[in-house]
Parts: C-alpha cells; structure tokens; sequence
C-alpha cells in the first residue's frame, strides 16, 4: 500500500512506548475475542523469565473457528527467533507450523509453504495461521528497528506509524494507549493498539465484526472503534481524491463498442455523451457531436458496458470499496455488516469521501445460540423478531437477511412484517427447515447455491447451522443431476415462485475444487500473484479436505453444482451474481464460472448488469447504457462476450461520471497493475 504521510500525525515515540521487551510484558494476560460484540473465544498469553511466549487461542464461529497453541522465542530485536504452532483453522482443518534461525539461516514450513533464507539483516517472520498477538509481537519490534522498517517473511516490508496516544477508560480507571499502524503486510494498514508498557491491548478487524481485547477495556471498545474509524476514514478519504478524476465539463465517450444487456447487443462506433452524473444522450459516433467544452475519451473500439454488480457483500476491510471499483464493481449489495458503523460508510461511498460501490443494505437477523451469526441482531420471540425487522426498516435497509439459528416458525413473522414494510427477504434457510419451506413460508431469495442442494437432502439432513451444509453438498451433490424428477420438480417449483438464487458459485469453487493445502481459490489464480505478498497468503476462504473414500464425490460436486446452475437458468430461474468473499475480483471469477457451466456470455453479463437493478427495485436508474441512466460504466481492452476472461481487462470505471484508472487503484493498494498491451501509434 502507497500511504500518504501527510494523512497520518507522525511521532516521535512516546515516552509511555520507552520500555524494554525484555521486562515489557506481564507473565499472564487474557483477551477476549468478540465477534459483532458477542464473546466468541479467548486467547491466553503467557511469558517466563526467559522472554519465550506461549499463546493459547480460539474462537468459535457457526461450529468453525481456529484454534491454536503456538510457542515462540524473540531476539533482542524483537524479530523471532524460533517458533511452533499447531492446532486447527478455520474450517478444522489440522496444521502443524515451525520457523527457525540457525546460524544467521531462516527457514519455515507450515502446510501450503515452504522456505529458506540467509538473513543479512534482521526480519520478522510471520506465522500463516498466527494468533492474533503475533500482530502485537511485530508492532513492538518495528518500534525498535532502525526507521521503524523491517523486512518480513516469507516476503514484504512492514512499516510501523503511530497514529497517536489517547487515554480512555478501564475498568480500573483511566488507561493510555497508542494506535499503532503496521503498513505493507496486506492492500490496506493493520492497525494495533498498545497500552504503555508495550502491551497488546485491542486488535480491532473490520469495522469491528472482529475483536480481541483485554477484559478491563471491554468498555472503551466504542471508543477505540471511533478512533479507529476515523483514521480509516481519513486514510480513504486522502485515496479518494488523489484517485478520482472529476471532468471539468462534459464528458464524451468515442468510438466504443457498447454493450446494451436488454437485447444483448454490442454496438461499435458508439458515443455516450455524460453531463454530471447522468447519461445525456448515447448514438452513433456520427450523429453526436461535441460540445464546446467536453472532455473527450476515445475508447478505442473498446468494449463499454454498464457497471457490475456484486449482490453478495461484506464490506468489512478498508479496501473493499477501492478493489470493487477497480474490478469494474459500480453497484452491490452488503447482506451483513456492523449497523453501528456501516451506515456511515455507504453515507461516505455515495458522497464520494471514500471509493467504493453504490450500496443497498440488507439487515441480518439470527436466533440465539451456540451456532449463531455473528450479529448482535439476535431474535428469540415473535416481538423480538417484529422489532428488529422494524429497526433495519426505519434505518434504510431493503432487504432482510435470515441465518441457520432462526427458529423457523419465526420466519413468517419477520417475513411478512418485512413484505409490510416493503423489504425483500433472503438468507440461508433455518436449520430444520427445508428450503422448500423457506420459499413456503415467504423468502424471496436464496443465498448460496447450496441450500438448493440441501432442499433434495431433507429431511436426512435439517441441521445445517454446522460445517455439515457444506461437508453433505461435497459428499452428494452428484446424487442429484437436473433430469432427476425431484430436482426438475423443484426447479419449477423455485420458477412458478419466482425465487431468486444468489448463487456464489467462486466461494462453491473454493469450497469443492480448491487445495486445502494452498491459499488462493482457484478463480484468483494468475490475479493473486499480483498483490501484496502477504496478502497472498490468506485469499482462500478454506478448501475443503474430503474425508477418506469421498474423494471423487468431492471431486464430482463442483461440476454437479454448474449443472444445475445451467438448468435453473434455462428454466427461467433468476440468477444473481455474488462473491462472499475478496472484492472485485472473486466478482470475475463468478462470472467465469457461469460462462464454463455453458450460460451464454451476454446472459452472463446481463446476470451482472440489468438483471440485480430490476430484481433489487432500481433499474430506473441503473443496469443500462441509455438516456436518463446514472452514468456507472466499464471499458473493458477485450471481448467478454467472446471470452469471459476478458471481464478482467478493466481498462476504466466510471460512477456517476467520475473516472478511476485500476491501475491507480491497485497501485495505491500495493498491488501491481495488470500488464497492458502497447497501443499502436
């Protein structure tokens, strides 16, 4: 990541960070780990005489979640100088870890890694399935290192800013702490909160969805969020107006080929005159002649179409917005996220502060217990439900969202009280809950293909709040081919009710065709060699490992899934493109594997353009290049309609007649632009 340093106050280092690591530490500390604020897990660390750490940690999410036990002995430097972890990620699958310097030669492996280095200078490494102190333990020894800079293993260079020193409140009475900024591990800064003596205090991730913190300073955590969503804000707001480039008139797009998804035509030779943010007039080169003071862009022949859609968002990383725009993503959907904070952060995405997407919120609802969603919106009784679907009505949101705990005689009742209220209805069907019943009962819309796949496994299968409504779609999607009876049954069926399927096949691809053992889905191979070195190594949402004996069912679930993708498109069941997962680009590869399951490609680009504008109520104003429209457009240097591969040569994005170059996006965001062919002269 490019950060500027007129952003960010710079310090010297305060004099509450003068200590020693030696004698920094106390010999046991816990933390809490909170997700949306409900305490998920814990983590322990203790430190002897000798400096050596030991760190127990765990948390639990819907029956996943790491757990961790990892030992490590640290140089006078601070960078490490042995280290051991074991345990399990986040879906349960074992890892063993080990890094060690002997005789000035490092050298890690760990499941998907491997390596060597002869160390000429000091560098830090850093774990692949870490606990979250491993970010404090790098913090405090880029304070120490020379310019505060350090190299860091496997690959990169990590920077360390303090942003500045803020005293809040502890359960004990008032506690100082210093917002630290480690900059060039991932596309955006990590921040670290340190109490005085060095000490990790918080670790705040993604607006808050996720948090460790010590116990006494539970209560002060709005206060850190604020904080720390400021200097986020700040940081993104001094991207954004490097990287958007307002025309001072007019705006004349020439000679582009212009895609048009209400009849699948692209048309060369195109004009597209923009004023503001609206699309004045579009025709043929010839018939449109420029104003006087028009800025004039030649396209080149290029491919223009109307912005793409990602339906299946949470925005939770600083760089979403950015990497969306960038990929050509100038509407989407975020189906969970942090009501505290997320509201004002579609605010700054539609005043154009921050980059990012024209967003339409939808409210997420779950139902108590040990495997619930991670949001505070948790409902247990008929009042509970009615009232929060109220609060997401009266705050803007369109849609409601619905997860596995939910008691399922309440989802009629937030059903109908959202349909009331004018919201759609979605979500992953309640655990002892058929999907058919779901539709039954009033949902509109299906998140994940697998519920689909789940419907022809009920009753065997009802309780899916657990890893097993993924495990059960590996080991028997293959059982349910398209011309089955019960699956071409329920395929009209999901037609005559006019069901929408948010299908998030590139997560699906991920799932039943990745390497448990790499970190990169297959859809974000060739693209992730591309980014940040660190941010390489933690792309995959988690492949899954077949048990014995179930490898080629596995194997077979993945093609199984496109089968019936194609057969619910050609029945006339709406389709809506969403990732679940990395922004922009895992938007790319849903698109390509819609084109592989044999979806024609204009329909492939409709599914991405017209098609969520009509299904989500805003196709006045957006999903077509024409007269009236919000000017949200892509130029694409290729022809996705001859290969959807192309759909990653984004050339241009326009939102609201603002251009952004991705190359500038990806540059800012330490990511190196995708190589372009020479333009003969």
């Amino acid at each position: 990541m490019r950060l500027a340093g007129s952003l960010l106050l710079s310090f010297a280092l305060p004099a509450v960070l003068a200590f020693s690591i030696s004698d920094a530490l106390a010999a046991r500390r816990e933390q809490v780990v909170l997700m949306q604020g409900n305490v998920a897990g814990k983590q322990v660390v203790e430190t002897a005489a000798d400096g050596s750490v030991k760190v127990e940690y765990h948390f639990t999410d819907r029956g996943r979640g790491d757990r961790s036990k990892t030992r490590w002995k640290l140089n006078a430097d601070g960078t490490l100088a042995d280290y051991a972890g074991s345990g399990n990620d986040y879906l349960l699958n074992p890892f063993e870890e080990r890094y060690q310097v002997r005789d000035g030669r490092a050298s890690w492996k760990n499941p998907s890694e491997s390596g060597e280095r002869t160390l000429s200078a000091p560098a830090f490494f850093l774990p692949l399935q870490a606990a979250p102190e491993i970010s404090g333990a790098l913090a405090r020894a880029l304070l120490q290192a020379p310019e505060r800079k350090l190299a860091i293993l496997p690959g990169g260079e990590a920077r360390l800013q303090t942003l500045g020193e803020y005293e809040v409140a502890g359960k004990n009475g008032p506690v100082s702490l210093t917002l630290q900024r480690i900059v060039g591990l991932d596309f955006t800064p990590r921040s670290v909160w340190l109490r005085g003596d060095g000490e990790t205090a918080a670790l705040i991730v993604a607006s808050g969805w996720f948090v460790i913190i010590d116990a006494d300073l539970q209560g002060a955590l709005p206060k850190l969020l604020e904080l720390q969503e400021q200097a986020d804000a700040k940081w993104a707001a001094e991207m954004t107006q490097r990287l958007t480039h307002v025309p001072k008139g007019p705006l004349l797009i020439r000679n582009a080929r212009v895609f048009d998804p209400r009849d699948l035509a692209a048309t060369p030779g195109t004009s597209v005159l923009i004023e503001g943010e609206r699309i004045v007039r579009v025709a043929p080169d010839a018939q449109l002649k420029a104003p006087e003071n028009a800025e004039v862009l030649d396209a080149r022949g290029r491919f223009l179409m109307p912005g793409l859609w990602d339906v299946h968002k949470h925005y939770a990383s600083i760089e979403d917005g950015a990497l969306d725009i960038a990929a050509g993503v100038t509407s989407a959907r975020d189906v969970a996220n942090n009501f505290d904070t997320f509201p004002e952060r579609v605010k700054r995405f539609d005043a154009g502060s921050e980059i990012g997407p024209r967003v339409l919120m939808a409210g997420f609802i779950d139902g108590p217990g040990p495997y619930a969603g991670p949001t505070k919106m948790l409902v247990d009784t008929p009042e509970e439900a009615l009232k929060a679907v109220d609060f997401y009505a009266d705050r803007g949101y369109v849609q409601i969202k619905t997860y596995s705990s939910l008691k399922p005689e309440l989802f009629p009742i937030i059903a109908d009280r959202a349909h009331a209220r004018g919201l759609r209805v979605s979500g992953h069907v309640p655990a002892f809950m058929s999907a058919r019943q779901f539709i039954e009962a009033g949902a509109d819309e299906l998140q994940h293909l697998l519920f689909v796949e789940l419907n022809f496994m009920y009753p065997r299968v009802q309780d899916t709040r657990t890893k097993a409504r993924l495990t059960e779609v590996g080991e028997h999607a293959y059982e349910f081919p398209p011309d089955k009876p019960e699956v071409r049954e329920f395929i009209d069926f999901l037609k005559r009710h006019h069901t929408v399927i948010d299908a998030t096949m590139a997560l699906e691809e991920d799932l039943y065709s990745g390497d448990p053992d790499a970190k990169t889905p297959p859809g974000l191979r060739g693209v992730a060699e591309r980014f940040p070195p660190q941010a390489q190594r933690g792309l995959s949402w988690g492949a899954l490992k077949p048990p014995h004996g179930k490898e080629e069912a596995y194997k077979q679930a993945l093609p199984s899934m496109m089968r019936l993708l194609k057969a619910l498109h050609d029945a006339g069941v709406t389709i809506l493109p969403g990732t679940d997962a990395l922004a922009g680009y895992m938007l790319h590869a849903e698109l390509e594997v819609y084109s592989r399951a044999g979806i024609a490609n204009a329909e492939v680009l409709r599914l991405a353009t017209l098609t969520p504008a009509q299904v989500l109520g805003v196709d006045k104003d957006r999903g077509v290049i024409a007269a009236g429209k919000l000017a949200d457009l892509v130029l694409i240097d290729g022809d996705p309609l001859a290969d959807m591969r192309d759909i990653r040569k984004v050339d241009a994005v326009f939102k609201g007649g603002k251009r952004y170059d991705p190359g500038e996006i990806e540059q800012a965001l330490g990511i190196v632009p995708r190589k372009k062919p020479a333009v003969a002269e």
